[in-house]
């Protein structure tokens, strides 16, 4: 059984391009070493082509029975990462292909890295391919919706583990270089099978990786190589340039520095980008303006549900002089008719979220204007999803939700099982204590719909979820979008 899975995983890695097919003995050989196995007989007759989950299982079945690892999501990823990491070509390989190609297109270069970084296992197409996602319709245009399910759950075992682990300080977090290889812990992903593209952003070194979760297409991560916070500034804007310069078919945007309305990771400087185009960038400009001194730069703000101010040169050093005067007047600016504080009590509350891309020949980078100031009555954040919405979406809103795309937890899937049973079956939602935090927003939106069944249910239930999230991206905007919110914002733009 062993053999013929080994034999598998290398066939696997030779159909793919990861393992030259004259590397085929030494391959076999370093899986042997990993299960301490010095015997070996290679399989008679081809073999029948198999998922590559199932290969893996298989090896990874074959482990616990023989005692290697536990019987665990955390250790059999430990595990499967370094039978992939055996197929692999060294970083210096990939770096040197991914040059090749980038010689013929930037699209081509990306396009080999994305495939390989799905082909290595970095990242996990049957894991992925559990998401569920939908667009939903608003006045904002085609929203973006996913329920993440593809992050395992940890066991209880795997959790008491890494509890008891010694915290270590390498890699210094999931962001750093030095995970490039890293075989991972308890308490911290392998990375054997994980490989780095270095470029230079700003005349300093930094990485090109794909992120292993991939949200959206060909969802990319560039990250400062030395462990720095993040800041917005105006050296920000000039390294989303410089990137958007290297690959221009890419945008790349960063979240904002500040708790609340940041990321999750505000301790390393990092961006995210990709490969695809969310409603933010389609919406179009409702209101035009100029700001003296940059009368021939494409100003206005955007029809979004966040406050944007977008701005477009064929010469991107207008665009990083601009937004870096935007910055700074933003960073002081208070209105307290409108609720904007700059400060309170010597902290700040002003920040930007940017996104930088090239379309139609101009550069283009869109600035949202963010704010996280709290209150009694909002103790998460003024600006941050509203109570009323947390049972669908209380977290942080970062970059990618910026642009209209809803990272949604996991608990959705089973709690969207249950209501669709309960509204067909006429059952009280009461007798769930997992839904009693849906029954005033079903008792709303339900009596709007005539036709409730077993087609439609689904659907219904996704479009209510969807029109949630745009409310929460409606509350994370600093100026309403109303008349009066206009206004308000009006009087920003004229102290620019």
């Amino acid at each position: 059984m062993l053999n013929e899975s080994i034999a598998r995983l290398v066939d696997y890695g030779i159909r793919r391009g990861l393992t030259p097919a004259c590397e085929k003995i030494y391959t076999t050989n370093l899986l042997l070493e990993v299960f301490g196995e010095d015997d070996y007989q290679e399989p008679e007759g081809p073999l029948e082509e198999q998922p590559l989950e199932e290969i893996l299982k298989s090896l990874l079945d074959e482990a616990v029975s023989r005692g290697i690892i536990e019987d665990s999501v955390v250790y059999r990823d430990l595990l499967d990462t370094k039978l992939m990491n055996c197929l692999l070509p060294r970083p210096a390989q990939v770096q040197q292909a991914f040059q090749e190609q980038y010689i013929v297109s930037p699209k081509a270069a990306t396009e080999y890295f994305y495939k390989f970084s799905q082909d290595s296992d970095y990242i996990r197409r049957y894991r992925i391919a559990k998401d569920m996602r939908w667009k939903v319709d608003s006045d904002y245009g085609e929203i973006d919706i996913t329920i993440n399910l593809s992050k395992p759950e940890k066991d209880p075992k795997a959790i008491a583990a890494a509890r008891l682990a010694k915290s270590g300080t390498y890699p210094k977090c999931q962001l750093c270089a030095e995970n490039e290889g890293y075989a991972g812990r308890v308490n911290h992903p392998a990375r054997e099978n994980h490989r780095i593209i270095p470029i230079t952003v700003n005349d300093s070194p930094w990485g090109f990786q794909y992120s292993p979760y991939v949200y959206y297409n060909e969802h990319c991560i560039v990250f400062n190589r030395e462990h720095v916070p993040m800041k917005i500034e105006r050296a920000t804007f000039v390294k989303l340039f410089d990137f958007v310069k290297l690959f221009p078919h890419y945008f790349l945007g960063s979240n904002a520095d500040l708790p609340i309305v940041g990321g999750s990771i505000l301790s390393h400087d990092h961006f995210q980008g990709g490969h695809y185009t969310f409603a933010m960038e389609k919406a179009p400009v409702e209101i035009r303006f100029t700001v003296p001194g940059y009368e021939d730069v494409e100003t206005g703000i955007v029809k979004w549900p966040l406050s944007v101010i977008r701005i477009r040169h064929q010469d991107e050093k207008r665009l990083i002089d601009l937004a870096d005067h935007i910055l700074t007047a933003w960073r002081g600016y208070t209105d307290e008719s409108a609720f904007i504080f700059a400060e309170t009590d010597g902290t700040p509350h002003n920040t930007i979220t940017p996104i930088a891309r090239k379309r139609d020949g101009l550069f283009e980078l869109d600035l949202a204007l963010r704010n996280n100031i709290t209150t009694d009555e909002h103790p998460l954040g003024v600006y941050h999803p509203h109570a009323q919405w947390h049972h669908i979406k209380k977290e942080n809103i970062g970059l990618i939700e910026v642009m209209g795309l809803a990272v949604l937890p996991s608990r959705l899937k089973s709690e969207m099982e249950l209501l669709k049973t309960c509204i067909l079956e006429g059952k009280s939602m009461a007798d769930y204590p997992e839904l009693e935090k849906h029954i005033p927003w079903v008792e709303e939106f339900l009596p709007r719909y005539e036709t409730v069944n077993e087609d439609t249910v689904v659907d219904i239930l996704k479009k209510e979820i969807g029109r949630v999230f745009v409310h929460v991206l409606e509350d994370a905007g600093v100026f309403s979008c109303d008349a009066e919110g206009r206004k308000a914002f009006l009087r920003f733009v004229e102290t620019l």
